[in-house]
């Protein structure tokens, strides 16, 4: 179902306002998409002026920088950790700007707007530590005497 955005035809008293014309197609706006973390799915729609909207359904990777650095890196995303927009959102996994999310670099904050831009930007918060690698010992092999 379409949602209108137009002007209330009711007065603040509660009276009807008499509406000198009709609804307008540009007045209407779009359901609420949930970009969900799952396999990559976009969507495109028709904006106002043929310009297109990419909407984000589903994404598991995220440009995550980090803020130390500077670098950008691609990581997956593991979980939805926090989501201040609601927190049944945590629960059904829905990324939206301002959750905590858990990557493979550590947890970040997610700083676009997934609907509407496409992706997922994220900016570090915890980096995950990095585990020391141990040298490989190899057994000791006997000499031989001759």
């Amino acid at each position: 179902m379409a949602k209108w955005q137009g002007r209330s035809l009711k007065k603040p008293s509660g009276g009807r306002i008499w509406a000198s014309r009709k609804k307008r197609r540009r007045e209407m706006g779009s359901e609420l998409v949930e970009t969900k973390l799952g396999p990559m799915k976009r969507v495109e729609r028709r904006a106002f002026g043929g310009n297109i909207k990419i909407s984000l359904l589903g994404i598991d990777v995220a440009n995550v920088v980090d803020p130390k650095t500077g670098q950008t890196k691609k990581s997956k995303i593991l979980k939805v950790v926090e989501n201040p927009a609601d927190p049944h959102f945590v629960r059904r996994n829905v990324l939206t700007k301002g959750a905590i999310i858990e990557t493979e670099l550590g947890r970040v904050r997610v700083t676009s707007r997934p609907k509407q831009s496409g992706g997922v930007d994220a900016v570090l918060l915890e980096a995950k530590p990095v585990e020391a690698e141990k040298p490989v010992e190899k057994p000791a092999v006997p000499e031989e005497k001759s």
